[in-house]
């Protein structure tokens, strides 16, 4: 099925640039507009219902990717939560990490002097990760579920047989190149943490995300915070100690309306059905350029993300970009992705496109 016809996409554009940010729906555009301005408009009551509307929004989180209300918290990027949580972690804990990883997930670690080892991502990842963990003995692994120069994809099935195996390990995942693309259950997913923008695959602009955190995470802080008193103010009177912490302030309704009203339209059209387009158009670009010797080794996987880095020379993207093409020059390649409004035809366009500037 064709989902294009959902989003304004010109006729001599070829949108693959979704890694590096993702487009609004035709639905979401309208109600952004009408939305900003109701809100101020002097007689609207929707300045003061901003805390109802929000509740709404992280319902929709819930219902997709079944996290539990309590321990799902709006933040405004993948940054703001990731920044927070390892602040309420023990300051002695030892993290592991893979080298040349998302700059928002590593950094924070280097900048709070924190104990870490690092292991190089490869074809054989979970391995890789399994045997650094049984020999370093970390207490937290943090990780994107996609690489975003690569696109190597982390088994899901996997980080559910390393939690069951190390029950004390704590897993943190970015999920922001990858959550939109297939169902995700976050309570059987094995991560004790998710946090996520929601401007790349969920189709929501800047400015809003969500972090859901698991039983065994929260209890761990809540011990680590059992000493400070509960908010005593009125305003605060039903907020928790962990909401003081991931929503300390006031929030961007328009922003994070925008991610409830993707939500909205990701859930309607279903992540199954989601999932099995891109399959379809995983399979034929993989194998299309994979015949031209244009896909990295990992590629090769049984598991493949919606994330691909072409591997053609980067100095070419001028010619891309003159070509319609939207996407990036990363790494050894250029990076594309795939989502939900590109199709077949697009694939074989890419193609055609990269055979003429060779």
């Amino acid at each position: 099925m064709d989902y294009n016809k959902h989003f304004d996409i010109p006729n001599d554009i070829l949108y693959l640039n979704t890694p590096g940010n993702g487009l609004l729906p035709k639905t979401s555009k309208t109600w952004r507009l009408e939305r900003d301005i109701s809100f101020f408009d002097t007689a609207s009551d929707l300045r003061d219902k901003q805390l109802e509307f929000l509740v709404g929004v992280k319902q929709k989180v819930v219902d997709l990717f079944h996290s539990k209300f309590e321990q799902t918290f709006l933040t405004p990027n993948f940054s703001f939560g990731y920044n927070t949580l390892i602040d309420l972690l023990p300051k002695g804990y030892r993290y592991l990490v893979l080298e040349e990883e998302y700059p928002s997930l590593q950094y924070p670690i280097v900048n709070r002097k924190l104990n870490y080892i690092q292991i190089k991502p490869s074809t054989q990842l979970e391995e890789d990760l399994a045997g650094a963990i049984k020999f370093h003995k970390p207490d937290v692994l943090v990780l994107s579920i996609v690489q975003y120069i690569s696109g190597l994809k982390v088994d899901l099935n996997f980080i559910k047989k390393l939690k069951k195996e190390n029950p004390s390990l704590l897993i943190l995942a970015d999920g922001t190149q990858y959550l939109g693309t297939e169902p995700f259950n976050f309570t059987e997913s094995g991560f004790d943490a998710v946090a996520t923008s929601g401007y790349k695959w969920l189709l929501s602009g800047f400015g809003n995300g969500f972090i859901c955190l698991s039983d065994q995470l929260v209890e761990l802080i809540q011990e680590q915070a059992k000493d400070i008193p509960k908010p005593q103010a009125a305003m605060w009177a039903n907020k928790s100690l962990l909401s003081t912490y991931f929503e300390p302030g006031h929030q961007d309704t328009l922003s994070h309306g925008t991610l409830g009203h993707s939500l909205t339209f990701l859930s309607d059209i279903g992540l199954n059905n989601i999932e099995s387009h891109l399959q379809a158009l995983k399979k034929e670009a993989y194998q299309l350029l994979g015949e031209r010797g244009w896909l990295l080794p990992h590629t090769k996987r049984a598991v493949q993300s919606s994330v691909i880095n072409i591997q053609i020379d980067p100095q070419l993207y001028p010619n891309l970009l003159n070509s319609g093409v939207k996407c990036f020059p990363r790494g050894t390649g250029i990076r594309i992705g795939l989502h939900l409004y590109n199709n077949l035809a697009d694939i074989h366009r890419l193609i055609n496109i990269l055979e003429s500037i060779q």
